[in-house]
């Protein structure tokens, strides 16, 4: 019931589970001074919580700001939080307090953190764990009292790994983390939000609001919302406004969603062939290959059992050529038009012999044939010759070392 209470004071739409829980953290969090690290996606609303927590907290009548740390300039973020004294730098005619020093007693916002400078983040460090602070240009250690709350929208793990931001200052902020839902992962939470930007812009603009087919809102719930909430209610006020017809079809909505793909399908993409993934698959191919040898070899015996069944006779170690013709005309490397097999009266005294070819299984064997042939059918051209067999260049170039084929 309290949740309820301040989704509707704060204008939070949704009832996913993960929402839920994130408001509860924030709730619970409130009444101490401990920071809060809130990660999620760009445009998934994080910037309700900090509020929440201000409002909801013993500091909820001192000063609330917030800090998009990505959009000033690295410069002068040491002067826009902690302030500078005059003539610290060019163009600082006059002392001015920062951030940290007018939120004195209340709550400051520190959204995109990642974005901090690393210089910076050992100043934010500090006040963090003694709550002291100097200027731009001067030398006086200051104290404030400021809780802080921050967000990004980054993978922060990855961040500390690759050097672009602290693991003490990650640990310092990350006290108690808040985690908030992408609008893909609140699919039942779509629709309620469409509903709630069309009502609103219709009532401030003073016509209908839209609605949709039932197409279009299957289309609407199952396309993958790159820029969340913010992303919904833009596409909704646009619509709003442009479309005469308000009753939104499937056809309609797509126009708004250009990158929409009701099937999701894997992307190709290029890559250099790989060593182990080709050996696998030439194995594969050589199986295939030996398979049909085999079966090459029973239709052998089957034309020898039709004879002896029509001849009475066995069948001639001089008319082995035939079957043997017959084995080349279906070779599966070129392509021969069907070969008709006569039998003759001449075909008397037949005697019933199989030929078995003892075949080597070596695959360094088979590979060194392979690479011959193609270089015999593109006259020792290395570049056709590698494009034939499914390998690069330099691959094939080491092979031909590899098997003294020069």
């Amino acid at each position: 019931m309290e949740i309820q209470k301040i989704k509707q004071r704060f204008g939070i739409i949704g009832n996913h589970p993960v929402l839920n829980r994130a408001i509860d953290i924030a709730v619970q969090v409130a009444p101490t001074d401990l920071s809060v690290l809130i990660s999620g996606e760009s445009g998934t609303g994080k910037e309700f919580f900090p509020k929440i927590i201000h409002q909801r907290s013993a500091r909820k009548h001192g000063t609330y700001i917030a800090v998009n740390c990505g959009a000033i300039p690295e410069g002068t973020i040491d002067s826009e939080l902690f302030g500078h004294e005059k003539g610290a730098f060019t163009g600082a005619t006059d002392s001015r307090k920062g951030y940290f020093e007018v939120a004195n007693g209340g709550t400051i916002f520190l959204d995109e953190v990642a974005e901090l400078p690393l210089s910076t983040q050992v100043r934010l460090l500090r006040v963090l764990e003694t709550g002291e602070f100097i200027r731009v240009g001067s030398s006086k250690v200051q104290k404030t009292n400021v809780r802080v709350i921050a967000a990004t929208n980054i993978d922060i793990i990855r961040a500390v790994q690759q050097g672009k931001f602290r693991e003490d200052l990650y640990y310092r902020l990350n006290t108690v983390p808040i985690v908030v839902p992408s609008l893909r992962d609140r699919k039942e939470d779509i629709y309620l939000l469409f509903r709630k930007f069309a009502s609103d812009f219709a009532e401030i603009n003073r016509m209908p609001p839209v609605t949709l087919t039932e197409q279009a809102r299957l289309i609407l719930i199952n396309y993958r919302w790159p820029g969340n909430i913010r992303q919904l209610k833009n596409i909704t006020e646009q619509i709003s406004i442009i479309e005469s017809i308000r009753e939104i079809d499937e056809e309609t909505i797509k126009k708004y969603l250009p990158d929409y793909q009701p099937i999701k399908l894997p992307a190709l993409y290029e890559k250099p062939v790989d060593e182990k993934t080709f050996n696998t698959e030439r194995e594969i191919l050589y199986k295939v290959l030996f398979d049909m040898k085999n079966d090459m070899n029973d239709l052998k015996r089957l034309v020898v059992e039709i004879i002896d069944k029509r001849s009475g006779t066995d069948f001639h170690e001089d008319h082995a050529g035939l079957i043997e013709k017959l084995y080349q005309s279906t070779d599966h490397s070129e392509a021969h038009p069907p070969q008709t097999l006569h039998i003759t009266p001449e075909s008397q005294n037949i005697q019933d012999t199989e030929e078995i070819i003892e075949e080597s299984l070596s695959l360094e064997e088979k590979e060194i044939e392979l690479i011959k042939k193609a270089l015999d059918k593109h006259n020792g051209k290395r570049k056709y010759a590698a494009e034939e067999l499914g390998i690069s260049e330099r691959t094939l170039y080491r092979k031909i070392k590899e098997h003294n084929l020069e």
